[in-house]
């Protein structure tokens, strides 16, 4: 579950930058607004899982 998650987040915060780039070379506002949108996301998200593997990480450090 991890993994493909992880997989997931990197996708759309790629997915993000790309359209924020598309929109940037042909001024399109909407179209910059979401890809810095999904971007954020994608980032946010993997920020989520970073904290839950460092959560992991304590937990198996206790458990030692």
């Amino acid at each position: 579950m991890g993994t493909d998650d992880k997989i997931r987040n990197k996708a759309k915060e790629l997915k993000g930058r790309a359209k924020k780039n598309v929109g940037d070379a042909t001024d399109d506002r909407r179209m910059q607004a979401e890809g810095r949108g999904e971007q954020a996301e994608g980032s946010m998200r993997q920020a989520g899982e970073k904290a839950k593997d460092a959560g992991k990480k304590v937990k198996d450090a206790f458990k030692k």
